[in-house]
């Protein structure tokens, strides 16, 4: 079975601060598009492992919040990626903590407000 969620769209104020504040805190190029009249910037897609694929989108349906549904980014060095989310100046919302099944999980603030969590399986990458 495919993976539940397909497509996630993060809204943003200004997609010229987010994307460089995306890419540098998760080290990855996004691909600016335009999507139904609204600027947009695609996330790699995975490959053909389960997992969903996003964007970051701008526009006047787009209001960046921290209520609402909290989307959870994979990441190998979940410390690496929230020494860089405090370099950009965003704050921490939930510092590291460390899960039963010993995943690790945080969640930031990014540049446009929104509420932001990450996910690191396993203790061994720390």
């Amino acid at each position: 079975m495919p993976a539940f969620v397909h497509y996630f769209e993060i809204p943003v104020a200004d997609l010229a601060r987010a994307v460089p504040f995306y890419e540098r805190v998760f080290q990855v190029r996004l691909e600016p598009r335009t999507i139904d009249g609204y600027a947009m910037a695609l996330f790699p897609a995975g490959g053909e492992g389960a997992g969903a694929s996003g964007a970051l989108a701008e526009g006047d349906v787009y209001v960046p919040g921290k209520q609402g549904p909290i989307l959870y980014f994979t990441v190998e060095r979940i410390h690496d990626v929230l020494e860089r989310v405090t370099e950009a100046g965003c704050p921490i919302l939930y510092p590291a903590k460390i899960l039963e099944d010993g995943g690790i999980v945080a969640e930031f603030e990014d540049c446009e407000g929104n509420r932001i969590a990450l996910y690191q399986a396993g203790k061994s990458n720390e």
